[in-house]
């Protein structure tokens, strides 16, 4: 497949006759906001679908406000809310509506916990009486309003509150929540982490009743890192981790009446985990999704809110594991939309409202990628999905009978969109790796295009003065497999020449890095090195994503065996073109990507001379349980898996120069992965180079960090590649 376009190849002809009226890009330029883009902020569709409200924000400033415009005009037509000290409105930079749209939440002095959960202090602004209540005096969490906008639920110190808004009476839900031990209302870690959520309880429809998950973590084992500070004695942070085989949370699911004020226990039989609440349109009908340990069993029931009665919807089992999203979608009837690979790609159901399937949707060797909604009126699914080819996304709809497919997007790259809220209208981000974000309003009933919103020429205009190469778009063949793959070579390249070749990648289970999409941060450090007169290629291996359940799945049980083997075999493959000095080999990586790039140099010693490694995992034993077990089972049952493919059982194998780098405080990949690699290595009697970085988590950034951290990776390559 040509995945290409003539302005790239034009590009690439006319780039000589550029290079004396550019400057190379440095890192200062990359950490430094040169390349930012611009883009529109916490957008929200009002429900007259007519208008929608974004968040504009002067950090410099400390002015926010919330903004309404109409889609069809595109003026603005109100501000709902301003920063005001004269009035008490502070500076803000979170806003949702209640489910009425009459009021407002907003946060301020947020500060994270982990990757997803924050704490903060919460208001709520009256858009009719304009007054505004302070939801606590002290930092919470996932404060929610009710969908009447009469009540806050929150939680504080792992305890559920509800606070009615017109009285200002607080109830406690709960009172065993305990740090460490009992949460209510809101996940634990590994939750958190891998079921990608932290707001553990749902208002029903008509906010008399809240289900909410509790988790008692007391038997989780506690893992402790030391966070330096400023202080005289570093002091310990500890906290509740299953790591891969070790014992997870016991969650229990409570449904409690705010009339009653009863607190009852759902008894749902033999769930091992439970990744999804969701109350269905009805008010005392609550859907929940469970899993068992190996996750390879989802289950789909139905909760009667008045009996506590349980009933099965829908089972989906697979070989492998099934993964859990957020696309279940009830409709007025009660039927409902649910997405599944059981075909082979990830494709849209609708089941009826006993959970038989009545039809699929959307079908072929290709995957849906996002599900938009239901436009009950029209009878119409919107969904994205990489139809015209794996690196690439665009917009469509189906009817609910499975026929009409519309493709709504134009345009070969990355679409994204953002619907009305009765579907008459979406905003396009599109991006290519020609185009930075650029947002315009459609017509969603046919995609007719209205209005160019943003387009971020502003950024392309700087662009125009720095050297940057074209990315090429391929495929690789290897080990019997048609392997996406892109390349970046120098602005001057000479095929007559001999280059260095750098490689980059990720391989996580159904991960994409080779996407047909605007540059990011490690694209500019790429162009930098390519300007040094490095080829850059990524391949995306066995494993990935996007490309059927097969492809994605091949690796259960043996995570490192078979995307190490490829990314290998593509570095042969590729240095045996004639323009590639195969005797300068380099290969980089972050997280699952330093896990990776740490084998590679290991078990293919002969083939790559360096290797970088961030924050990388050396063994999944030291994982979390819902990822590692998710692909690799406990290492009770699967030792040979975890250890076969663990970089600490190759450690005399190294041979090339290598680079380990982590954060001290790396609460996700802890850095004991880091220091037992080290150990190893030590052991073996093998030189390399290892940095840690102090408090800094898995991401490694804050103030000159990761223009730091980018400088010492840089002078690595360049001195040793």
């Amino acid at each position: 497949m040509k995945f290409r376009n003539g302005l790239i190849l034009l590009w690439i002809l006319s780039a000589p006759a550029l290079l004396a009226q550019t400057q190379k890009i440095t890192l200062e330029d990359i950490w430094g906001g040169t390349f930012r883009t611009e883009g529109l902020e916490a957008l929200r569709s009002m429900q007259d679908g007519q208008h929608y409200t974004v968040l504009n924000t002067d950090r410099q400033r400390q002015i926010a406000s919330v903004d309404k415009y109409e889609y069809r005009t595109q003026q603005q037509v109100a501000t709902l809310l301003k920063t005001d000290s004269a009035r008490g409105i502070p500076f803000f930079t979170s806003y949702t509506f209640s489910a009425d749209e009459s009021k407002l939440l907003i946060a301020t002095q947020v500060e994270p916990i982990y990757r997803r959960s924050r704490l903060g202090v919460y208001y709520v602004y009256d858009l009719d009486s304009q007054r505004l209540t302070q939801v606590s005096d002290r930092k919470i969490q996932e404060p929610t309003l009710s969908p009447d906008g009469g009540k806050v639920a929150f939680v504080d110190e792992n305890n559920l509150f509800v606070l009615d808004l017109s009285s200002g009476a607080l109830q406690q839900i709960t009172t065993d929540g305990v740090r460490n031990a009992i949460i209510n209302g809101v996940t634990d870690w590994v939750y958190e982490e891998e079921f990608a959520f932290v707001r553990a309880f749902e208002w029903n429809a008509e906010g008399n009743k809240l289900a909410f998950l509790r988790f008692d973590e007391r038997e989780v084992p506690e893992f402790s890192m030391d966070v330096y500070g400023s202080d005289l004695y570093p002091s310990p942070q500890q906290f509740k981790y299953p790591k891969a085989g070790e014992t997870n949370s016991v969650v229990t699911l409570f449904i409690h009446d705010l009339a009653s004020g009863s607190t009852r226990e759902v008894d749902l039989g033999e769930a091992y985990y439970i990744p999804r609440i969701q109350w269905m349109n009805h008010p005392d009908h609550l859907s929940v999704q469970t899993l068992n340990r190996h996750q390879d069993r989802l289950v789909l029931h139905k909760v009667d809110a008045g009996s506590l009665a349980s009933s099965v919807l829908l089972e989906e089992v697979d070989a492998a594991y099934v993964d859990v999203t957020d696309n279940l979608t009830f409709l007025p009837d009660d039927r409902f939309i649910w997405t599944s690979e059981k075909d082979g790609f990830n494709h849209i159901y609708l089941h009826d409202r006993d959970g038989a399937q009545l039809r699929q949707l959307t079908s072929g060797p290709w995957e849906v990628t996002a599900y938009y909604g239901y436009d009950a009126r029209k009878g119409r699914i919107y969904y994205q999905a990489t139809t015209e080819g794996s690196i690439l996304r665009d917009i469509y709809s189906v009817s609910d009978r499975g026929r009409g497919t519309r493709r709504l997007s134009q345009g070969a790259g990355t679409h994204q969109a953002t619907f009305s809220a009765d579907f008459s209208y979406f905003i396009d981000s599109f991006s290519n790796v020609d185009t930075p974000p650029r947002y315009t309003l459609h017509d969603a009933a046919d995609g007719t295009p209205i209005k160019e919103l943003r387009n971020n020429q502003a950024l392309l205009d700087r662009l125009a003065g720095f050297e940057m190469a074209a990315k090429e778009f391929s495929t690789l063949e290897v080990n019997g497999n048609e392997l996406n793959m892109y390349m970046i070579k120098p602005v001057d390249f000479d095929p007559g020449k001999q280059y260095p070749l750098f490689m980059f990648q990720y391989s996580g289970p159904g991960s994409q890095q080779v996407a047909n999409r605007w540059h990011g941060s490690n694209d500019y450090w790429h162009q930098m090195l390519a300007s040094e007169g490095y080829i850059i290629a990524c391949v995306d291996g066995r494993g990935t994503g996007l490309k059927g359940r097969d492809f994605k799945k091949v690796t259960q049980k043996e995570l490192g065996k078979y995307e190490v083997e490829d990314q290998i075999a593509a570095a042969r493959a590729l240095s045996e073109r004639p323009y590639i000095d195969a005797a300068r080999t380099g290969i980089w990586g972050w997280s699952y990507g330093g896990f990776m790039s740490t084998n590679c140099i290991l078990k293919g010693n002969d083939t790559f001379e360096m290797a970088i490694a961030v924050a990388p995992v050396t063994s999944w034993r030291f994982y979390d349980t819902i990822y590692t077990e998710r692909y690799m089972q406990t290492p009770q049952e699967n030792p040979g898996g975890y250890d076969e493919n663990s970089p600490l059982s190759f450690a005399e194998r190294l041979k090339g120069d290598y680079l380990l780098v982590h954060g001290s405080a790396d609460d996700n990949v802890h850095v004991q992965n880091t220091m037992r690699m080290i150990e190893a290595l030590v052991q073996a009697n093998k030189p390399f180079e290892w940095a840690i970085y102090p408090d800094k988590n898995h991401g490694i950034y804050g103030g000159n960090t990761r223009l730091h951290l980018y400088a010492k990776m840089t002078r690595f390559v360049l001195e040793n590649l």
